[in-house]
């Protein structure tokens, strides 16, 4: 279902969605409160759900058409503002599975991008909800063939790298908030987001983490004790200058379709921390993040990979889960807890 008060931009919408055969649009509709009556009789699989609409805005009608539909999957789509930025970042927090930038109604026929992006997130988590009805309906499914985990050294990170895409802001926010304070040496992330909410990302990680957390420019130190985050549209690497941690960004193609990107991130970590440094993979569409943890894996630095019950979708995390480099594959509550055990080894 497609939720926007445009009509032009909802017919856009609807036509770029239309053409996968893969989907069908089951409707559109000009407000929140239509939607919700519309769920409450039709549930759907995935909501493209507008901010700013009149009769009932986007964050007042999500929790409503997630009690109308459990299960269903909301997709809030917003122009490029820090206050749509929050909202958004505020609506994954209240349960919306994912967020789209959409460009301007004048520009949202002719960007490429933003049509791949959509289709991808509408099949991506329409599939991830069909998966999760199957299984709930057949416990009896075959079992995944167990996972092949390796050993890492046994080395205390100077460097903590993290790749995170789908679910990522929420489960970036679980995570660092439960980091206990032993850990302090730096910490980079690359989140697939787009410029401007990894601005808001940014606050809301040094809130909840109760950290210094910034967006990375180029040449920064990158000190103990802080979070660097990518900023949107620029692939983030380190570097060293003597004993110091400094931030690269350049506009290179992206990779995966994505910049910034993660396995830049993590080619760069390998590169100059290599045992020395961690590799984490949470939730996320895609492999974005494996060609770099396999590089990290070979310098003998250990991988960590979200698992998949906690996961919004397990493509990341999943590919390096089933690569076979991962040290661990744990719930996201146990992965503060096991990082928190490396820190507590002498550095090798």
């Amino acid at each position: 279902m497609v939720v926007d008060d445009s009509a032009i931009v909802r017919g856009l919408i609807v036509r770029m969605l239309k053409e996968d055969p893969r989907i069908d649009v089951a409707a559109s509709c000009s407000n929140g409160e239509m939607a919700v009556a519309h769920a409450a009789r039709h549930p759907v699989d995935v909501i493209i759900l507008d901010i700013e609409m009149p009769v009932l805005d986007g964050l007042a009608a999500l929790p409503k058409l997630l009690e109308a539909s459990p299960g269903t999957s909301i997709i809030m789509a917003s122009t490029l503002t820090q206050r749509n930025a929050a909202i958004s970042l505020r609506a994954l927090a209240l349960g919306a599975a994912d967020y789209i930038a959409k460009p301007t109604s004048d520009k949202l026929g002719a960007s490429e991008a933003f049509r791949r992006e959509l289709i991808e997130k509408a099949i991506t988590l329409g599939s991830a909800k069909a998966k999760r009805t199957t299984e709930t309906v057949s416990p009896r499914a075959p079992a995944r063939p167990q996972l092949q985990l390796r050993s890492a050294l046994v080395r205390r990170p100077r460097i903590i790298a993290i790749g995170s895409s789908t679910g990522g802001p929420q489960a970036l926010l679980a995570l660092l908030g439960a980091l206990p304070a032993t850990i302090q040496c730096p910490i980079v992330i690359a989140q697939h987001m787009p410029a401007t909410f990894t601005t808001v990302l940014a606050q809301h990680i040094a809130r909840g983490s109760n950290r210094p957390c910034s967006e990375a420019t180029d040449g920064m130190e990158i000190k103990p004790g802080t979070i660097c985050l990518a900023p949107g549209d620029y692939h983030l690497q380190v570097a060293r200058e003597s004993n110091r941690c400094i931030a690269r960004l350049s506009q290179t193609a992206p990779e995966n379709f994505c910049r910034p990107s993660v396995d830049p991130l993590f080619r760069s970590v390998a590169q100059h921390y290599g045992a020395d440094s961690c590799a984490i993979v949470l939730t996320g569409m895609g492999s974005d993040g494996c060609a770099g943890a396999r590089v990290m894996a070979a310098m003998g630095a250990p991988v960590l990979a979200q698992d998949e019950a906690s996961s919004v979708v397990w493509g990341m995390p999943g590919a390096v889960a089933n690569a076979g480099i991962c040290s661990a594959v744990l719930p996201l509550t146990r992965i503060a807890g096991h990082l928190a055990t490396l820190f507590e080894r002498q550095a090798a």
